[in-house]
């Protein structure tokens, strides 16, 4: 038998309809990994079965994955199933990689959502869901973990419909549940499925009959089905109110076009870890997901004109594709994974980067398996492949052919919200620190650095405390960096209440040419999460054009270092609107001084007022410990929410601010001897109380 490398290579040429990119998305611990794992080994694109306690997974690779069990980069893989080839992207659940998810919706055409049986649906599954609806990506849902014990089909399917707005259509029905789970009945053929012949779960048997006790709610669901399918297409819903019985193939086929114009989301269920469950998931790709020939033409824009600009996803077509991922490899340095969208893509050959206007020379062209690579001399239309060789291409950028270029949407990632400071501990630390750190910021767009000229520390941003101990691990060990690292300090931002306006002038006379800048600037707040707008509102040449992006320059310096406390300005509109100038005295530089002090003195006057991010937290307890917990979250300046009953456990939900969270962990097991469980990710900013801004600006002063 050809080892699974080279039948890769080999099935390359499959047509663009027998293509599936898909991404496997879900809530930290649903079993997204483990799925993955079972789909490589039956695909056969693995020879064993990985295991996340072994540390023996293909898709966790990095040695701070396989330690800790979770997944922290998203993986991509090729693997075949029933001649339909699958780009498989497995990613992160925890929301502190809320990148790496983000990034791989951006270039996905479907989805499978994966969802724990006993807690269903829970914070993170909603925000991925989230994300996947801004770029409408149709998705599939597994109830996995169908074995264990609290499971309930029916409430996960319920909380799919309430907490995520979705409209399901269920396929199967559990055969058992808890220990008892053995397989599904597929509703639409009416056929049994059931593991236990084979341990690794490879080989099942089809049986026809339908246990007694399970045949009225089988009949009982499939009218449903039928019913919801019927309800997307017109013909079918004339057919089966006049009583004609409906075809598999029709109601399949009707169910495809319900799934990729998001009207439907086919529910499946199954156990990944007992290996049971997981082929009837694979067929659904194939049958329900869209290849790339389904979706509409990609969308842009001409760079030059700033035209609407489309292109088929078809190799005859001029070639488009988006950078969406930088990784540093040991072995090749630094690779662009790239999703192909339209045209073929050439080793050796040159293409443009339409958002930095450069010309860039593929090197080299590989296939990923995870960490493991595979070269290729081209790659077509729907692919998604590794480029060797850029070197100004980041994350979000288009690239194109030079004699028709376009600009994709960019890909939005949210802001840091904590920070910490760090140091190299000797000289010999302190240069490979700097190249680390630019490095590591290549590949992590939440992941930004900023130096303190006064102290003389650098200062590392991320999406929580989880992330920076990562990205401080992976110094040490692929950059050999030994660094000294300070306490997590919360993200706080400034922003202004009014409007205000102010000049700022700056004069040096010092022998000879002298300097001279001199600009009136206007503030007024946004709101929130609107950011920072620059509006140029000189008339008549008060201040000649080209120190106009000099004034926005020291603006935005200004802005970056706050008033209050040193903390960045966010939110607001800065309109220039008059100024005076020298006809020999005046430079760029010395405007640039002028527009940050007019900032400044405007920033004064606008009722400044500090900002914290504050989280969206959800913890999980039994019902003993609700009122201490619930307290004591009061006690921290929560939000209550509300709160959900999951059989025997009860979930608050409340937005607490991120200042107040500091070794929650550690109170949440004391208060509930280890048998509560919590969740976080950043919601939204939100002012400080004045009393508490008080101390942390005199604290900072």
């Amino acid at each position: 038998m050809a080892s699974p490398q080279t039948q890769v290579t080999l099935n390359r040429d499959v047509p663009l309809d027998k293509v599936r990119n898909i991404g496997i998305i879900a809530h930290i611990d649903a079993g997204k990994t483990t799925t993955t794992e079972r789909i490589l080994y039956y695909t056969g694109r693995s020879y064993k079965i990985g295991d996340i306690d072994e540390g023996t997974t293909v898709m966790d690779w990095m040695a701070q994955e396989r330690e800790r069990g979770i997944t922290i980069v998203s993986a991509a893989t090729t693997t075949f199933w029933n001649g339909y080839r699958f780009n498989i992207i497995d990613t992160p659940g925890h929301v502190d990689f809320t990148a790496e998810v983000e990034r791989s919706l951006r270039v996905l055409d479907g989805g499978i959502t994966v969802l724990d049986a006993e807690e269903g649906v829970q914070s993170q599954s909603e925000t991925v869901w989230h994300q996947a609806d801004k770029y409408r990506v149709p998705r599939i849902c597994f109830i996995n973990k169908m074995d264990k014990i609290g499971a309930d089909f029916r409430a996960t399917i319920r909380s799919i419909e309430d907490r995520l707005g979705a409209r399901t259509a269920v396929m199967v029905v559990p055969i058992g549940s808890e220990h008892n789970f053995r397989g599904v009945i597929d509703i639409l053929s009416r056929k049994s499925l059931v593991w236990g012949s084979d341990e690794l779960g490879a080989k099942f048997d089809v049986l026809e009959e339908i246990a007694p006790d399970l045949r009225d709610e089988v009949e009982k669901s499939r009218h449903a089905l039928i019913e919801k399918i019927a309800e997307t297409d017109d013909t079918l819903l004339e057919k089966y109110l006049g009583g004609q019985e409906l075809g598999t193939d029709e109601l399949k086929q009707a169910l495809r076009r319900a799934v990729i114009a998001y009207k439907l989301v086919p529910i499946y269920a199954g156990s990944s870890l007992r290996n049971k469950g997981v082929q009837p998931v694979l067929d659904a790709v194939v049958d329900y997901l869209p290849s790339p020939l389904d979706l509409p033409p990609v969308e842009g824009k001409n760079p030059k004109t700033g035209e609407n600009e489309t292109r088929k996803r078809i190799n005859e077509e001029h070639f488009s594709g988006l950078a969406f991922k930088i990784q540093i490899d040991p072995h090749v340095g630094k690779l662009t994974y790239v999703r192909i969208y339209s045209g073929v893509l050439k080793s050796g050959s040159y293409i443009y980067n339409s958002n930095k206007n450069a010309s860039e020379r593929i090197g080299r062209l590989l296939l990923m398996h995870a960490n493991q690579r595979e070269e290729i001399k081209e790659a077509y239309a729907g692919e998604i492949v590794a480029v060797v060789g850029f070197k100004a291409t980041v994350t979000g950028d288009t690239v194109c052919t030079q004699e028709k270029p376009i600009v994709l949407e960019e890909i939005s990632f949210p802001d840091p919200v904590i920070s910490l400071a760090i140091e190299p501990k000797t000289k010999n630390d302190q240069e490979r620190m700097g190249y680390a750190l630019q490095r590591l910021s290549e590949e992590d767009p939440t992941f930004k650095i900023k130096s303190n000229l006064e102290t003389n520390q650098t200062i590392i941003w991320g999406m929580g405390e989880l992330h920076l101990e990562i990205l401080v691990d992976r110094m040490k060990r692929e950059f050999k960096v030994e660094a000294n690292v300070g306490a997590p300090q919360v993200a706080y931002k400034e922003t202004v209440k009014t409007k205000a306006q102010a000049e700022g002038k700056y004069i040096r006379q010092s022998g000879g040419r002298g300097q001279y800048g001199h600009c009136y600037l206007r503030i007024e707040p946004k709101s929130r999460g609107e950011g920072y707008e620059f509006v140029d509102e000189i008339k008549g040449g008060a201040i000649p054009r080209e120190f106009i992006p000099a004034i926005e320059k020291g603006i935005r310096e200004a802005m970056e270092n706050g008033v209050l406390a040193g903390y960045p300005l966010v939110d607001m509109q800065v309109s220039l609107y008059d100024g005076t100038y020298h006809e020999v005295d005046s430079s760029e530089i010395a405007f640039k001084i002028a527009g940050s002090m007019a900032l400044q003195n405007a920033v004064k006057q606008a009722s400044p007022t500090l900002l914290e991010p504050v989280m969206k937290v959800e913890v999980t307890t039994p019902d003993e410990f609700m009122g201490d917990i619930i307290g004591d979250l009061g006690s921290k300046r929560a939000q209550i929410m509300g709160t959900q009953k999951r059989g025997m456990i009860t979930v608050i939900l409340a937005m607490v601010p991120l200042a107040e969270l500091a070794g929650y962990a550690t109170t949440l097991r004391s208060m509930s001897k280890g048998r509560a469980t919590y969740y976080m990710e950043p919601s939204h900013y939100e002012e400080v109380p004045r009393n508490i801004a008080e101390k942390i600006i005199a604290k900072q002063s």
